[in-house]
């Protein structure tokens, strides 16, 4: 897949695109996609997915952006796959914010493209100022058709990235998993901390989220992959937040895997949450603190079935069992 980064789309060639914001890349999204390559199989053309970033909430709303699913990274890894050929990364900014629905339709004939797919809540232009219908209304003058998806439904659920973004601040991962098609995890690199954690017996992966704001915050059970040379997922337990005990700072998710002993500085890892155990806070002493770790990997370890010398229990992408003393969130 070719990222294409420039100002505006110059020449490329003819081709289909879809074009939206994209985050989470939920079932909603994915339809958007298998209608797309069914156009560019049609027409012999490359498949394109234009997105923006920022988000276009983002840039409008800077004092209070809404959570971001799935950064810049993640949205890639995950398209990545799906057989478009082209991802465009439209810069969102003052010029665009107020550009008119001509200038965007002219935009996009100056891309070479033949057919747009839009779901059917697309709207563009300043102010949001044109719909999907209103696009495929005057598609034909400038030369390409538009194709309007209607809304998926999911258990009699609309699916969207806003309630893709309920179920997961809500811990309600088995809803999310029903909207996105998979389990919610986040992704990226691991880091060099200042290894306090393996100092107090808890040494920890640390990945920065690079987000402005993140769906969700608390100390979870976790799966994770990635790590070299292994094939299946590892359990652990993760705690996403600023670390009140050590200052504060950016959000960072930091994993421990449990039973491992190994190093991950620069492995790319995927971290699945399974089941919230509790709210990150600060406590009166480090060995207060060190004791509550001890219980949460101990509840994370019977929530996934990785207690030392037994067997995994819950099969990857299942909801977990109830945990004694943890209190049940968002229908798990």
């Amino acid at each position: 897949m070719e990222l294409i980064r420039r100002p505006s789309p110059g020449p490329q060639g003819d081709c289909v695109v879809t074009i939206g914001s994209f985050d989470g890349i939920h079932l909603g999204h994915r339809a958007l996609i298998e209608r797309l390559l069914w156009h560019a199989r049609r027409l012999a053309l490359p498949a394109m997915l234009l997105t923006f970033e920022p988000l276009p909430r983002e840039f409008l709303q800077p004092d209070d952006p809404p959570a971001r699913l799935t950064n810049l990274r993640e949205r890639w890894r995950l398209l990545q796959d799906c057989g478009i050929e082209r991802l465009y990364l439209l810069h969102f900014d003052e010029a665009l914010r107020v550009s008119s629905s001509l200038q965007f339709m002219q935009l996009l004939a100056a891309a070479g493209v033949r057919v747009v797919v839009v779901g059917h809540d697309f709207h563009f232009g300043r102010g949001g100022e044109a719909s999907a219908q209103w696009c495929a209304t005057h598609a034909a003058a400038f030369g390409f058709e538009v194709d309007i998806v209607e809304a998926v439904q999911i258990d009699g659920e609309r699916v969207s990235s806003g309630r893709v973004r309920d179920a997961v601040g809500t811990a309600d991962f088995a809803r999310a998993r029903r909207l996105l098609g998979r389990p919610y995890g986040m992704r990226g690199r691991v880091r060099s901390g200042n290894r306090l954690g393996r100092t107090l017996g808890f040494p920890t992966a640390n990945i920065a989220i690079k987000r402005r704001r993140a769906p969700l915050q608390g100390v979870f059970a976790v799966r994770v992959t990635g790590i070299p040379g292994v094939e299946r997922p590892l359990p652990g337990v993760a705690n996403l937040g600023t670390r009140p005990m050590v200052g504060g700072g950016p959000m960072l998710l930091e994993v421990h895997l449990f039973d491992f002993d190994g190093e991950l500085y620069g492995c790319e890892l995927s971290v699945e949450f399974v089941c919230r155990l509790r709210d990150e806070r600060t406590f009166e002493s480090m060995a207060a603190m060190v004791l509550q770790m001890q219980r949460d990997a101990a509840q994370a370890r019977r929530v996934l079935g990785a207690e030392p010398g037994v067997a995994p229990s819950v099969a990857p992408g299942a909801a977990p069992a109830a945990v004694p003393g943890v209190p049940p969130r968002g229908g798990e």
